[in-house]
């Protein structure tokens, strides 16, 4: 058995307040379109950390600090490689919120989340996010596209 495969890896970064907003981005994406929060895709000889300070900034003007990992969220992609989703938090930024090709991005109360048109299963992945218990969104390739929160 094979000890090694294909991954992709990238990153989701949720900045909240002390007043309870969290940081939204409208993604334009044909792949992905809807409410989710930002990141992207680590760069090869990038740290983890690293990509998502650099993908926050890029799609936000945020400069996030001390970003916790949260969670993670795996399944295996078109091309069979594991495509792995690194989740992080923070409530530490500085900067001027200001959006980027990737969509528009704003602060909306986190009560108010579920009325905005979410992106593709991005309900299950905030369960990770604020889930002291759950740490993994694990999907199962197989014809039911059949999940499981761990």
């Amino acid at each position: 058995m094979a000890r090694s495969e294909a991954a992709v890896f990238t990153n989701m970064c949720m900045i909240y307040d002390k007043e309870g907003r969290i940081l939204i981005q409208d993604r334009q994406s044909k792949q992905w379109p809807g409410i989710t929060f930002p990141g992207g895709h680590v760069e090869k000889g990038e740290s983890f950390v690293d990509s998502v300070i650099r993908e926050v900034k890029e799609e936000t003007g945020l400069t996030i600090q001390q970003p916790q990992l949260c969670g993670v969220k795996q399944f295996q992609d078109r091309d069979d490689a594991r495509y792995v989703v690194m989740f992080y938090k923070t409530n530490h930024y500085s900067g001027t919120l200001t959006a980027s090709d990737e969509g528009e991005v704003y602060w909306i109360n986190r009560r108010e989340l579920l009325n905005y048109p979410l992106a593709e299963d991005f309900e299950h992945m905030l369960t990770v996010f604020e889930s002291e218990e759950l740490s993994e969104c694990y999907y199962y390739k197989d014809e039911s596209n059949s999940f499981q929160l761990k």
